[in-house]
């Protein structure tokens, strides 16, 4: 699942929107967050390997072990031709699934890929350094919080939670498609859903990059967040993000917040440590 906060189409090239810190502190350290994040860089450098094979090394990587939404619907590997039909450049068909072909042409191509278990492999799986790098920025960004405020196992579940309805949107939407998903994207998008609703004064530290000009300003977080879920609506089809993935994703974890942010831990928040401008 693509990552990348403000643009899409020919707008992402003029302008960037990045946070780069909130001030809300912690009353605990982020275990599960940092474990998290030590968990996709390692699987990116040491398991994908991306400065160890080429190209066609990390589509076979990603068709082996990614999350494919036609293997979720039909239940099954793709086949040699869906997969041949995918990746064909005289072809490109990205919506090869072929539910009518024969059984015997139906056989996966990798047939001992767990398709139910590729949805929980796809969250540590990452398209490139900077698809992980700012998957991994949100994360810490917003994530020390939301676990801070949810407890370690609520929050593990709910970030898994939050990835899986994150793959069930793009899904539901693509059920032809042939193109695996990867990503951590969703999963984070949740914990963002979860921040706007239980920290939406928070000011965040932002960079902000327009044509020529390069600025620095805190912007409340209901801003900042809700700008960036609208945008995801703007995305080019060419941009190759699962945007649907990201509305998934955090409206699920909105949703989560709002209904049971009473009876999670409500952390308490220095007055002192926020800037005046900024109510908590």
């Amino acid at each position: 699942m693509g990552s990348g906060w403000a643009g899409s189409g020919r707008g992402y090239a003029r302008l960037r929107v990045i946070p780069l810190k909130d001030y809300n502190p912690t009353r605990h350290f982020p275990y599960v967050t940092v474990v998290l994040i030590a968990l996709n860089v390692i699987v990116f450098l040491f398991v994908q390997r991306p400065t160890e094979s080429d190209d066609g090394d990390q589509a076979e990587f990603a068709y082996r072990y990614a999350a494919i939404p036609c293997e979720v619907v039909e239940g099954r590997p793709l086949s040699e031709p869906e997969i041949v039909r995918t990746l064909d450049p005289r072809i490109s068909d990205e919506t090869a699934c072929d539910r009518t072909a024969p059984l015997d042409r139906r056989d996966g191509f990798f047939s001992g890929k767990q398709v139910w278990l590729a949805l929980l492999y796809s969250m540590f799986l990452h398209g490139g350094f900077l698809h992980l790098g700012g998957n991994m920025l949100f994360l810490w960004i917003f994530g020390n919080n939301i676990e801070d405020h949810m407890g370690a196992v609520p929050y593990v579940l709910f970030y898994l939670l939050s990835g899986l309805a994150a793959a069930a949107a793009h899904i539901a939407v693509q059920p032809e498609s042939t193109v695996p998903v990867v990503g951590a994207s969703g999963a984070v998008a949740g914990v963002m859903g979860a921040y706007l609703v239980l920290y939406p004064n928070v000011p965040i530290r932002t960079f902000f990059w327009f044509l020529f000009l390069i600025f620095f300003r805190d912007i409340a977080a209901k801003w900042l967040l809700g700008f960036w879920f609208l945008l995801q609506f703007f995305t080019s089809p060419d941009a190759g993000v699962a945007w649907v993935a990201h509305v998934g994703g955090f409206v699920f974890g909105a949703l989560v917040a709002l209904l049971f942010r009473e009876r999670l831990r409500r952390p308490t928040v220095p007055a002192a440590d926020l800037p005046p401008q900024y109510p908590y």
